[in-house]
């Protein structure tokens, strides 16, 4: 099977660069190659809070829909929120591409429901975010809802068969080049453009392939930390502000940046499986609630040279909580962590939180993660108490760990491609993206950049 585009990977990036080339008349054959099931296929056995401890790893972070079908599918709707549009478009540009990135969600079975922050609760909250050194974003967001997103994605398959598209599914690359891709099995598809839309999973073969074409690349920060959990009247009145609320600290012992992310008001944590460690996330569900509230707490890590390789020591901080975690993501409450001793399901019984992961092992997250990150974890959150008040108790649940890693990134033009001709790269595996609207975004330009050398678009 030859085309005249080959995508490699059907995530958010992969699909959008698809339907762009389709809804722009573009006349050649596409094929969308993943190494994932199709949609239907990654629908967890077991009930929701089991989903992350029972899946395959590939189930979790490959197949159509990309790793971000198993999250809250909270769409953020701004173009420097989950990556920096900036980078390649002027402002409006960047406005007009998270609009039609969004409007498209909501063609395909989306929520029509957006929530806006309230102007005046916005600037209260900023306000005091402001007075503590901290900085409050608000975004407008739309939330999909975990149980939701297969559906969408569904339809968004369907939309791209019915318009020719072709999927290969379960199916590796091993590697490509110009004009060519070739397949795990050694079988060589040709075709006059490929669109590099890996994914995370995809991360470090993008980034072999590169070094061995000579395409540049370089480090970028990733962020660690862990996985917050609090009673959900804690965030109540913060979540009346935004769905999702966004706050920038920096801490006050070594002025790292510290970041909120993902939160799931009323949603349980999940274990999140790679293929060397265990990690974990959040879900929300529109249908089933819990009494609690979870986000992600992360500290931003750069390497300067002569030791630049983030990818690298974030491994080796996995994979050190995987050993003292004993193969399951470590829980400690606050307390312990800042009296430094390993808690116990007795003390947790203790507390006012009870945890919703329960498959994971009490422990001391001092001994799995950094000094450095452990202090900045206390200090950002004792920052944030003065902003939400009982975030910081010696209660609140921490579970680690929780680490986004951020692809090798890839040199490209503001069309994606990089400095091989008619090879275009998207989202988060090229380093691109850290979320879902940037991602697809970058499949956008990427598609954009086809357009263009087929005389569809100026």
């Amino acid at each position: 099977m030859n085309a005249d585009v080959v995508i490699v990977g059907a995530g958010p990036a992969g699909l959008f660069a698809a339907r762009e080339l389709v809804v722009h008349g573009f006349s050649g054959s596409i094929l969308i190659i993943d190494e994932g099931p199709d949609v239907e296929e990654r629908k967890c056995p077991e009930r929701f809070t089991k989903i992350c401890a029972r899946c395959k790893p590939c189930l979790m972070v490959s197949g159509v829909g990309g790793a971000g079908i198993f999250s809250s599918g909270l769409l953020n709707l701004h173009p420097q929120i989950g990556g920096d549009l900036g980078e390649w478009l002027d402002p409006e540009q960047q406005w007009r591409i998270v609009e039609y990135v969004d409007s498209a969600f909501v063609e395909f079975g989306a929520p029509t429901r957006l929530y806006v922050p309230d102007p005046i609760k916005s600037a209260e909250l900023s306000r005091k975010a402001a007075a503590v050194g901290m900085r409050f974003i608000p975004i407008k967001q739309r939330h999909i809802g975990t149980e939701n997103s297969i559906r969408v994605i569904a339809n968004f398959r369907d939309f791209l068969k019915n318009r020719g598209v072709h999927f290969l599914l379960k199916t590796r690359v091993e590697s490509f080049n110009k004009g060519f891709v070739v397949l795990k099995d050694g079988k060589r598809i040709e075709c006059r453009y490929v669109i590099l839309a890996p994914g995370r999973s995809g991360a470090d073969w993008l980034a072999r392939e590169c070094k061995r074409l000579g395409i540049q690349t370089r480090f970028e920060p990733i962020d660690v930390g862990v996985r917050v959990e609090v009673p959900s009247v804690i965030l109540d009145p913060v979540v009346e502000v935004s769905v999702d609320p966004k706050f920038h600290i920096y801490t006050k012992t070594y002025r790292d940046f510290v970041r909120t992310f993902c939160v799931n008001h009323r949603g349980f944590v999940v274990r999140e499986v790679y293929n060397n460690y265990v990690g974990v996330n959040g879900h929300t569900f529109e249908s089933v609630k819990s009494e609690n509230s979870n986000f992600a707490f992360l500290v931003r890590v750069a390497l300067t040279e002569p030791v630049e390789n983030t990818l690298a020591y974030g491994d080796a901080i996995a994979k050190q909580a995987a050993t003292i975690g004993g193969g399951k993501p470590i829980l400690q409450t606050l307390g312990d962590l800042r009296r430094g001793r390993r808690s116990t399901w007795g003390r947790i019984r203790m507390g006012l939180v009870r945890p919703t992961l329960t498959d994971v092992t009490p422990g001391d997250i001092g001994m799995a993660l950094p000094h450095r990150i452990v202090i900045d974890i206390i200090e950002g959150l004792e920052s944030l108490d003065n902003v939400i008040p009982g975030v910081a108790s010696d209660s609140t649940l921490l579970y680690a760990p929780e680490i986004k890693f951020s692809a090798l990134r890839v040199e490209v033009d503001k069309y994606m491609e990089p400095s091989i001709e008619n090879i275009f790269v998207a989202g988060d595996g090229a380093g691109l993206s850290r979320g879902i609207v940037v991602a697809a975004a970058t499949g956008v330009l990427a598609a954009r950049g086809i357009l263009r050398k087929e005389g569809l678009i100026n």
